[in-house]
């Protein structure tokens, strides 16, 4: 096993060890690091938990197709050993010199022309994101512009300029010096990247590891079966950052390519427990819009970047945004340990508050989402104070099977209106036969009414969250018989 982490920086092969003297903790975020430098400052905490984008930076790795894939991160959500293996690019590293000449990148050139920077605090950040669509989009649409922002805040608005920055300067096929050099970057990484020797850091009362191999990471997993287990840290990170947590144990399974990928089989659509929300939500546009739809509002696009289905799943909140919609999937989790693989359906898998079924040496490895059928209709929906960046109030799903305009089965899932992911099994009973009609729909909604407690608490009030839940099924309804919107069997 090695101690020590390497990545590509500043044109060259760092490396990082966590002696006592170095300074750095196996939790040192990104940010901090970073903020260490003299020379890269630009990054700066305005949260530290992810909402505000003002520690934007941009990590590029090796992609299955031999070459590097460009994703913006936040720096306060990403502990260092993380990094390892990929290219760490910031503000600093977009302009370059040419016969003693400071060169802006066109990312740069363009935002100062459009006067787009006002007190300048988040504009490193705004110019990362911006960095970002340039090097994944040619004339991206509105909407994408929009969504790569929407982890930026800029408290002294202004935004107009900016998105019209990010249009101007995405429009075409520009290049720049990234593009130049990629080839040596890619020969860089790849000498990191050739040894495949668990990272395991200790330091003080703190044990980090980092597998690159399914096996060993079943392995570690026995062999430290209290230890944290993260893969992109948007939820642990917290921990840390806000509640000042020492995490004294941490099983890192983001280098674990075997858990990253999507598949689509006969019956089924398999999504492995490490891949990151953005590539799901794009792998399930035309496949599975109902998650493609909730994915759209999860979070900014540095936290899809980061975060997985697994680790949503994992989670096992009340809130978890995908949780509803799995169970209206009828989705079933995927577990392993070293002698053993099984399956557990969403239901079962989420047995109370934050717990989950997973004995102490498995981990979740894939989520399987069965295809449905032509009789069959899904939609969810999210409720939330702000439509991005923002946890959810209520939120729901909704499955129904019906033929001749009678209802075969139900599933009507909700998040916020209990301790766990929970259905209305009364309401689901009660629909069972009946003709699909607003008339039905009524009557469901005071059975729905009566199904759960939910509490008052900072989002919202207990009769705000049943009144939501109700609404929420008499628009799903509207949603499918209504003209011009989806027609049912």
């Amino acid at each position: 096993m090695q101690d020590t982490i390497r990545f590509v920086f500043d044109d060259r092969i760092m490396e990082i060890g966590f002696s006592d003297s170095s300074g750095f903790k196996p939790t040192t975020t990104l940010l901090n690091y970073l903020r260490s430098l003299l020379s890269h400052k630009g990054v700066k905490e305005g949260c530290a938990e992810g909402d505000c984008g003002a520690c934007t930076v941009v990590l590029a790795e090796v992609d299955e197709h031999g070459k590097l894939s460009y994703q913006t991160v936040d720096s306060c959500l990403v502990f260092l050993p993380m990094i390892h293996g990929k290219q760490l690019i910031t503000v600093e590293n977009l302009a370059f010199y040419k016969e003693k000449h400071r060169i802006l990148h066109p990312v740069q050139e363009m935002l100062m022309r459009a006067n787009g920077s006002q007190c300048g605090y988040c504009t490193p950040g705004v110019v990362m994101s911006i960095f970002g669509l340039f090097k994944n989009h040619q004339n991206p649409t509105r909407e994408t512009i929009e969504d790569a922002l929407t982890g930026n805040l800029c408290r002294c608005t202004g935004y107009q300029p900016i998105l019209e920055a990010a249009q101007k300067v995405c429009s075409g096929n520009a290049k720049d010096h990234f593009s130049q050099y990629e080839p040596g970057v890619i020969e860089l990484l790849n000498e990191i990247t050739s040894k495949f020797e668990t990272i395991k850091i200790t330091k003080g009362k703190q044990l980090y590891t980092k597998p690159f191999t399914l096996p060993e990471a079943l392995k570690l997993r026995k062999d430290h079966r209290l230890a944290t287990v993260i893969n992109g840290s948007t939820d642990v990170a917290l921990r840390q950052t806000k509640k000042k947590e020492l995490l004294t144990n941490i099983l890192d399974l983001s280098g674990v390519g075997e858990l990253s990928y999507c598949k689509e089989e006969k019956d089924a659509f398999l999504i492995g427990a490490g891949m990151p929300l953005e590539k799901v939500r794009l792998f399930a546009q035309d496949r599975l819009p109902a998650l493609n739809n909730i994915l759209k509002v999860f979070g900014s696009l540095q936290i899809r970047n980061m975060a997985t289905l697994g680790g949503n799943v994992g989670s096992a909140s009340p809130i978890g945004d995908t949780l509803p919609l799995l169970m209206a999937y009828k989705a079933k989790i995927k577990v392993n340990s070293l002698s053993e693989e099984r399956y557990i359906m969403i239901e079962d898998f989420i047995t109370g508050y934050r717990k989950t079924a997973l004995k102490e040496d498995e981990l979740i490895t894939e989520i399987s989402i069965p295809k449905l059928d032509e009789n069959t209709t899904i939609c969810s929906y999210k409720v939330s104070t702000r439509k991005d960046m923002d946890i959810s109030t209520v939120s729901a799903a909704f499955r129904l099977e019906i033929q001749h305009r009678k209802v075969i089965s139900s599933v009507l899932a909700f998040g916020g209106m209990a301790t766990v992911p929970i259905r209305a099994a009364e309401t689901e009973k009660f629909l069972k036969g009946k003709e699909w009609s607003r008339k039905t729909v009524e009557e469901a909604m005071i059975i729905l009414e009566k199904e759960f407690a939910p509490i008052s608490d900072a989002r919202a009030e207990a009769e705000f969250r049943t009144t939501v839940s109700k609404n929420l099924l008499l628009k799903f309804l509207l949603e499918t018989t209504e003209p011009g919107t989806t027609s049912l069997p």
